[in-house]
């Protein structure tokens, strides 16, 4: 067994493979950008050595600092992580070369697996079912066009080297083909290196279903299962679980046979995942690709079968042989894994940096049926950066039933508090209540189909809703009790028992809050409800039971009143009498100013392109500049027909969310 490895890799990942060397007794070094200088993986590992600017590709992608970094340090082997280096054959190549183990598969295996034009080729041949589509290289954009519509609309155009969800566009038409070609080459260049775009028929109505491998380097090689990643955002996955609510058994064996399959057709010898798409209706399915390393969403599978991924990657790099066989394994309850983005999800979950200026994630650990996981690399304190993925933590939930792990994960959510930034959980806690997920009814369409006008949050059940009150109120008369406690007017007992108004939506009437020791009776609407909480006044996250039922809420106070969250709602709360309630509805709402002759950046990040001139005309719709931040590009389009009046920016330059790039005469 190894003595110290080098972690080449950021973040939660890095994080996550310290924590298991640590229990395995093993020492570890982490490289560093500037960027990350001052993050929680760097503090936690051994040794650290800086590798250069923040841009990957200035450092963490230039495999020389790597592999002088670990002679340096005297480090046997490496972990890549995932993304990055994990997928490069001509690391694992060089590191045979010098002599230091690669934790992850040979390199004819990543060759072969890692390059998707490659792999379905090697997969037909392995006899396992392959979706429809051109594979060879595309020459541009009219051939890209000819091969789309030879294989029928919709197509998927993807980047041969690609993964993460990056390099991906869903063309539904030839315009589409046109923007989305180019688009997805540059983003294939800029991520992997690799340029080449292959194009596949879209599965309509698909799940996107993938299969956990695991090989020795004793030719040993098995499966721990299925995994439903099907809740994607610009094909990147959001929410996964473990085992799939759409397999059989019979369904369940047979693509972890073809997974196998493919697997020993390339030797494989550590953690990878088959990817399939499977078809809700009849429970076909058809190989996508395999990803030659660890994946995101690995912890789900962990959770349900009891193993440690990265130890067996690891042990299977030093030689041992895997200690366990497929009539082994067993699927062990149900597991969710939410991935807590930097992203704004009421803008189209476009990406959010800054200060994390609060941080607070829930407990770890058991209680009862329910075991609570949270992976991350952030504190409270620390930067998201527009140069890495957009990613704060992995909140993972196991229980004996899957709707005890999503009921688990929905509470979990609330109890998640982040400030600072802009971030996904309202969006994550509306889906764990929404009814077509809970009955595992959905597609990798669910965002679209759910959400057409984009996410704006979810109206508050009736009892969602008398909580809201009721917590505002509480809030409000803390408040007040206080304030007459300094003056003198009052000392404890009752806040008040006269008429006040919540207004949140609509007026409701409170005549009483009598607070106790361990919470207080609310009258709301001639309705009394009993509200327990230990929570004191000033807490960000208010905790406790209402009407007998456990609650979190987050709260702050807002110019009017609080602003509360709680699963996917966003509300604001005014409490006051009922004459400043008359006033405050009489105060004329501001009206917006005009916008519509302004193209902004709807993110921070990097302009790429600018498409546009001063006298040019454009239409709506029409792309006229290419943003990127965190790894993902984005065309920026006018939104209404007009003529170029000024240009701000120009390629190279950085841009703030809402910056005006062009305006229109």
């Amino acid at each position: 067994m190894f003595d110290k490895i080098l972690i080449a890799n950021r973040g939660e990942v890095a994080v996550r493979i310290i924590r298991t060397a640590r229990r395995m007794g093993i020492k570890t070094v982490v490289v560093f950008s500037e960027a990350d200088r001052d993050s929680l993986a760097v503090d936690m590992a051994d040794e650290t050595v800086f590798i250069g600017p923040p841009p990957a590709a200035q450092s963490y992608l230039v495999i020389d600092k790597i592999v002088a970094a670990a002679k340096q340090t005297g480090a046997q082997a490496i972990h890549p992580g995932f993304g990055f280096l994990s997928e490069k054959a001509e690391f694992a190549d060089r590191l045979l070369a010098e002599k230091i183990t690669f934790i992850g598969p040979n390199p004819h295996a990543i060759r072969a697996m890692g390059d998707k034009i490659e792999s379905k080729k090697t997969a037909a041949e392995a006899g396992v079912s392959c979706v429809p589509g051109f594979i060879g290289e595309i020459e541009g954009v009219e051939h890209a066009i000819q091969i789309s519509e030879e294989i029928g609309y919709p197509v998927m155009i993807k980047a041969s080297a690609g993964g993460g969800g990056k390099g991906i566009r869903v063309a539904f038409n030839r315009k589409e083909v046109e923007e989305g070609f180019p688009a997805v080459r540059a983003e294939a260049k800029g991520a992997f290196g690799d340029d080449r775009i292959f194009i596949e028929k879209f599965v309509t109505a698909p799940r996107h279903i993938e299969i956990q491998v695991m090989g020795d380097k004793h030719g040993n090689v098995i499966h721990l299962f299925e995994r439903e990643c099907s809740i994607q955002r610009r094909n990147q996955k959001v929410i996964e679980e473990a085992p799939s609510p759409l397999l059989d058994e019979k369904t369940r064996m047979a693509m972890g046979e073809q997974a196998c399959a493919l697997a020993r057709a390339v030797n494989y010898d550590s953690a990878g995942t088959v990817e399939f798409v499977a078809s809700g209706a009849d429970k076909s399915f058809y190989f996508l690709e395999m990803n030659t390393r660890l994946q995101v969403e690995h912890p789900v599978s962990e959770m349900i079968t009891g193993l440690d991924l990265v130890e067996q990657m690891i042990r299977v790099a030093a030689g041992e042989p895997l200690k366990f066989k497929q009539k082994d394994l067993k699927i062990k309850g149900w597991a969710i894994e939410s991935r807590i983005y930097a992203e704004d999800p009421y803008r189209n979950f476009l990406p959010s940096i800054g200060r994390l200026r609060a941080y607070q994630a829930p407990a770890e650990g058991k209680s009862g049926d329910i075991t609570l996981r949270n992976e991350t690399g952030v504190r409270e304190g620390d930067e998201i950066s527009m140069f890495y993925d957009p990613m704060i933590a992995k909140l993972v939930t196991h229980a004996p039933t899957r709707i005890a792990a999503i009921d688990a994960q929905a509470a979990a959510l609330d109890n998640f508090l982040i400030e600072g930034i802009a971030d996904n959980i309202p969006f994550l806690g509306a889906v764990m209540e929404e009814a077509d997920f809970r009955k595992g009814d959905f597609t990798t369409a669910y965002i679209k189909s759910h959400f057409p006008d984009g996410f704006m949050g979810v109206e508050p059940t009736a009892a969602q809703e008398k909580l809201l009150i009721a917590t505002a109120a509480l809030v409000r008369s803390f408040t007040a009790r206080r304030a007459r406690q300094v003056s003198g007017q009052v000392n404890g007992g009752s806040s008040w028992q006269r008429d006040w108004v919540v207004i949140l939506g609509k007026e409701h009437h409170l005549t009483s809050v009598d607070l106790d020791a361990a919470g207080a009776d609310i009258v709301i609407d001639g309705k009394k409800h009993r509200y327990e909480t230990t929570t004191r006044p000033g807490a960000r996250i208010i905790t406790g039971k209402f009407d007998g039922k456990p609650f979190s809420v987050k709260i702050k106070t807002a110019p009017e009143g609080y602003t509360m969250r709680l699963r996917g709602v966003t509300a604001r709360a005014l409490v006051a009498t009922p004459r400043g309630a008359d006033l405050y509805k009489k105060i004329p709402e501001k009206q917006k100013a005009d916008t519509s002759k302004l193209i902004v950046s709807p993110m921070p990040g990097l302009v790429i392109s600018v498409d546009a001139k001063a006298g040019q005309e454009v239409k709506s719709g029409e792309g006229v500049a290419v943003v990127e931040a965190m790894k993902m590009q984005n065309i920026i389009r006018a939104e209404r027909d007009g003529v170029v009046a000024k240009v701000n920016v120009a390629a190279g330059a950085s841009v703030a969310a809402d910056e005006v790039m062009i305006e229109l005469a």
